[in-house]
């Protein structure tokens, strides 16, 4: 209830200022906004994830109202922008540039999912970008060059100046797949973060660091620990963690903002400056109603941006593909913790298509839900849309159990590297240390024999070690198959949906969820 009357006061204030002509504050005084935004994952239209997506066409109409109005605002991204989608990921990217070329985004760090066409194709990406891509700790592989702009002054009314800083999660070496990353290093973002407070706090009246990051436990780096080692950042617009901050949440003097995922909410954060001092912060989230009523009419240059995509894009990713009994969920807190029925259908698929012993999905390469009824090109990619193809390794059984243990070290936080297994099954006990969790191993009904090799099926990103899959680099490959939507879709018109149940993963013992994860599954 407190965060609704917050949210409503930001709304009848803002209302305020939109009926008001502008009005000049005194030198060093200013009401600075910050919109905020992060792991959009291509979700611009208003009828994505069913409607709940504000859409890019309203929340620019938002923002640029608001700016009109008040000078003293930003727009900024924390990242995982430029993929996600199939009317996104058909043009590598590029038709999200044209999109936020009509939008007011003023800044954004990039996310690992923005590596997934690699770094030269980013660096390219950003040279056509009318916002700045900022990221601090990321360089030249060996040097200490970084490849985007670490900050930038914004000068704004009133002679206010706002320092803005990127930071990129060194996650993204293994959580995009390794090869797209090879030529350049993230650097420690909390050492980074402490030079850029220092180079940036006698300049500016306001420090914000953008970063794709997030709170997540299982991360050697998040936002907190980066807000509690390098003091003097006075906001922290994050992203990478999937998590709605409604109010925000306060770490010493520094105050982090995070909307969750998916447009579905446009956040906010206020900065009241007197005197070049700041002597207020308030973080808000606005949801899809809260945007219309800012601006009623969705801005048309985005929307038609978007129209022109759409009609291009329709003949391919509108073919049926396949067809399906039922709906299966791919919902993130369920793929990345349990075995799930579309993750069973999933590693299914992959053994069946290449007649491996053993064959694993990982819960981050599957994005959404599997519809039930006609299944089309777009609806695949959209389960679906990082185009990994499949690939079989030969493993010893030693190999297996370490990947499997990897599989499960951190439940019960979610974790994108979670398998689900085809042709084996077994149990753990998350209350065991860390690598000794996983017991009785089954392949193909028989115990697993450490000093015997197996073949595996899975994708070509775990083999070169992504989600830090590292036992599995450099293991001997002995075939290459298609894409994971091409088996998937093959799969489910040859063999259908059949012994999908879940049960090839035993969990000996509950545990409690932590707080923040709870806080996920709300959102």
């Amino acid at each position: 209830m407190k965060g609704f009357c917050k949210r409503m006061t930001l709304l009848i204030a803002m209302g305020v200022l939109l009926m008001m002509t502008v009005v000049e504050a005194a030198d060093g005084s200013a009401e600075l906004m910050i919109f905020h935004t992060n792991d959009m994952h291509s979700r611009v239209s208003n009828i994505d994830e069913n409607g709940q997506t504000i859409g890019l066409a309203e929340m620019n109409a938002a923002v640029k109202a608001v700016k009109l109005k008040n000078p003293d605002t930003l727009w900024l991204d924390a990242g995982d922008t430029f993929h996600g989608m199939p009317r996104i990921n058909i043009s590598r990217g590029e038709n999200m540039v044209l999109l936020l070329n009509e939008t007011e985004l003023d800044a954004l760090s990039p996310g690992n999912h923005d590596y997934n066409y690699g770094t030269n194709h980013l660096k390219a990406l950003s040279k056509r970008l009318k916002a700045t891509i900022l990221s601090a700790n990321t360089v030249k592989k060996g040097t200490s060059k970084t490849i985007f702009k670490p900050y930038k002054i914004y000068k704004l009314a009133n002679k206010i100046k706002v320092g803005v800083f990127g930071l990129t999660t060194p996650e993204t070496a293994y959580k995009a797949n390794p090869k797209n990353t090879e030529s350049i290093d993230f650097l420690n973002p909390v050492e980074q973060a402490q030079q850029m407070v220092k180079e940036l706090k006698g300049k500016c009246d306001v420090v914000v660091a953008v970063m794709h990051m997030g709170v997540d436990k299982s991360s050697e780096y998040t936002s907190e620990r980066i807000a509690r080692e390098a003091a003097g950042i006075d906001v922290i617009i994050d992203g990478h963690s999937h998590t709605e901050l409604p109010e925000g949440m306060e770490v010493g003097n520094t105050l982090i903002a995070q909307t969750g995922a998916h447009g579905k909410q446009l956040g906010c954060v206020q900065v009241k400056i007197e005197n070049h001092k700041i002597v207020s912060k308030e973080a808000n989230l606005l949801y899809k109603e809260d945007v219309k009523n800012l601006a009623p009419i969705p801005d048309m240059a985005v929307k038609n941006a978007l129209k022109d995509i759409e009609t291009r894009n329709e003949k391919l990713l509108s073919e049926v593909v396949a067809h399906t009994d039922r709906e299966l969920s791919g919902d993130r807190l369920l793929v990345r913790r349990y075995e799930s029925e579309l993750g069973n259908l999933t590693a299914d698929a992959f053994r069946w298509c290449t007649g491996a012993d053993i064959a694993v999905v990982h819960g981050g390469d599957i994005r959404t839900n599997l519809p039930a009824g006609d299944v089309t090109r777009g609806d695949i990619m959209a389960i679906f849309p990082f185009s990994n193809i499949i690939q079989v390794a030969e493993v010893n059984g030693k190999t297996v159990r370490d990947m499997l243990e990897h599989s499960v070290f951190g439940f019960p936080a979610t974790f994108g590297g979670f398998l689900t297994p085809s042709g084996v099954t077994f149990s753990f006990d998350p209350t065991k240390p860390i690598g000794h969790r996983v017991s009785d191993i089954l392949v193909g009904g028989k115990p697993l024999d450490d000093n015997k090799t197996y073949t595996l099926a899975t994708t070509d990103f775990l083999l070169v070690g992504g989600d830090d899959y590292n036992m599995l680099n450099g293991q001997k490959i002995i075939a290459n198959y298609d894409s994971c939507e091409e088996i998937f879709a093959d799969y489910l018109n040859q063999v259908g949906m059949d012994g999908i149940e879940v049960g090839r993963i035993k969990l000996l013992k509950e545990v409690e969820i932590p707080e923040d994860e709870l806080t996920k599954e709300a959102a």
